[in-house]
């Protein structure tokens, strides 16, 4: 189970009857394209993310362009494996409190920076889970930072306000769905229907600092995280780069399915509706000729792994390649891998096989920013659900609350662990029950990090996240 919870939008509804929409298809043609349209919201995303297409080339990118990147692991990320301590008195009490799910000291990957990063006072104190080879190299080199017991948060919380109850609380703590919303979110106390990535995106756009074209795009299908408030969704593509109009052959004049689409464009419709949706469609697929262009022209050298995640973000990269013939400055990219709800599976060797694809397909991303020369204009942040508990219920673990996620690229003040890991004993001052630890930072404090590098003013991203103010600042990026 990958446990993703499924956003649908418009392009999901298709008006009146396709018969009256598209009478040049047979049945069984018009069934495939409602299929593959449906599959990638196609339809859906060029509605709203189309801008004329020759304004596409009329920005210049130079140095300015900016990338970020969300990778979301569904299920629930019990990264009390990912990250774990190396100093004897903390691994201990790790030790003692995580039984058959702990893993072996002396095969921790100690993270450990050369130089060694300004204000690291035992920088081998922390290690990382052994199948993470690659993200402990970026942490040496200091593109990489650990976001220590971070999860959503509407205000500071304690033990004893969480017992009280006596501080606001996220709604829906545990759930898988609620809480994917929440990170996506940021709207811990209203469960807003919008994402975070989105609302930025609008508003930037609405600044006209940034291109609508292309603005948001997602490598895993629908997600909250980038869609807007008023009529920005994300283009959707699949992991290996196809678009739902791939069938499409531009310029035929002997395809029989080509033909019958420009036919059924060509016709005028007398329901506003339906000639709206056939406008829309027509512009879904002009927009999926300027893409795929400007894709075949991109040259992105770096291997990547023959994984679904490596894929994505191999995409992603070739996307990047081909920012400036797209005339784009500022874009977000959705990616994600599945498999983290492990209740009562080989929680040991899942996480051996998740942890290993994640830091092979990452650092081969982030190599690939290297190579094109926009290192430090290229973030990826990580996110799951929650974090699970610390105690194991014999084969795994469930659903907990703060975790720790990791931060890439070129800006990233790496080679440090931000924040603080929760005190490991069960029923402790960081311990909601079975070590649920408390958040000791909020994820506003991570998104307010990437926003403010990213170019949004304070003005929107205390919109944008609401709560933010509530904390303090992270200082994560250059």
């Amino acid at each position: 189970m990958n446990n993703k919870k499924t956003h649908r939008h418009c392009a999901d509804a298709y008006p009146l009857g396709t018969s009256d929409l598209m009478p040049h298809l047979p049945d069984p043609a018009r069934r495939t394209l409602l299929k593959m349209m449906g599959a990638t919201g196609a339809i859906g995303a060029a509605s709203h993310l189309l801008a004329p297409l020759t304004a596409f080339a009329q920005t210049t990118t130079g140095s300015d362009y900016k990338a970020m990147v969300c990778l979301f692991m569904y299920g629930g990320n019990d990264a009390n494996n990912m990250v774990v301590p190396r100093d004897a008195t903390e691994y201990a009490l790790y030790r003692t409190g995580r039984t058959n799910l702990a893993l072996q000291q002396n095969q921790l990957l100690p993270l450990t920076t050369t130089p060694v990063a300004a204000g690291t006072t035992d920088p081998s104190r922390y290690g990382l889970h052994p199948a993470m080879t690659g993200l402990a190299n970026l942490y040496t080199q200091q593109k990489m930072a650990v976001i220590a017991n971070v999860g959503p948060l509407i205000a500071p919380t304690t033990k004893a306000q969480w017992n009280a109850r006596s501080v606001p609380l996220p709604q829906g703590l545990f759930s898988h769905s609620d809480q994917q919303d929440a990170w996506q979110s940021a709207l811990y106390d209203t469960m807003g229907k919008t994402g975070w990535g989105g609302r930025m995106m609008e508003r930037l756009i609405a600044e006209g600092s940034v291109n609508r074209g292309y603005a948001c795009i997602s490598l895993a299908g629908g997600n909250l995280w980038e869609t807007g408030d008023s009529s920005l969704l994300a283009y959707k593509m699949s992991s290996s780069g196809n678009f739902g109009f791939d069938f499409y052959k531009a310029g035929s004049t002997t395809d029989p399915l080509t033909l019958a689409i420009q036919q059924t464009l060509a016709d005028q419709r007398p329901h506003l509706f339906q000639q709206a949706w056939l406008s829309t469609m027509g512009r879904s697929i002009d927009m999926q000729q300027v893409l795929s262009t400007a894709l075949k022209s991109s040259t992105v050298g770096t291997a990547f792994p023959n994984s679904d995640l490596g894929r994505q973000l191999n995409t992603v990269a070739k996307l990047i390649s081909a920012r400036t013939s797209l005339g784009l400055k500022r874009q977000v990219f959705f990616v994600s891998i599945g498999g983290f709800d492990t209740h009562g599976d080989d929680q040991m060797q899942q996480q051996n096989r998740l942890f290993g694809e994640i830091s092979q397909a990452v650092s081969a991303f982030y190599q690939s920013t290297v190579d094109m020369g926009v290192a430090d204009g290229v973030t990826l942040f990580s996110a799951s659900d929650f974090g699970r508990t610390f105690a194991s219920n014999g084969q795994g673990s469930d659903h907990g609350w703060g975790s720790h996620q990791f931060v890439v690229g070129g800006a990233v003040k790496g080679g440090q662990v931000l924040g603080t890991l929760p005190n490991h004993t069960l029923n402790g001052p960081d311990d909601t029950g079975s070590g649920r630890w408390i958040p000791t930072m909020s994820s506003d404090q991570l998104s307010a990090s990437l926003a403010r590098w990213f170019g949004a003013q304070p003005e929107v991203i205390s919109t944008v996240l609401p709560h933010a103010s509530a904390f303090n600042t992270l200082d994560l990026l250059a």
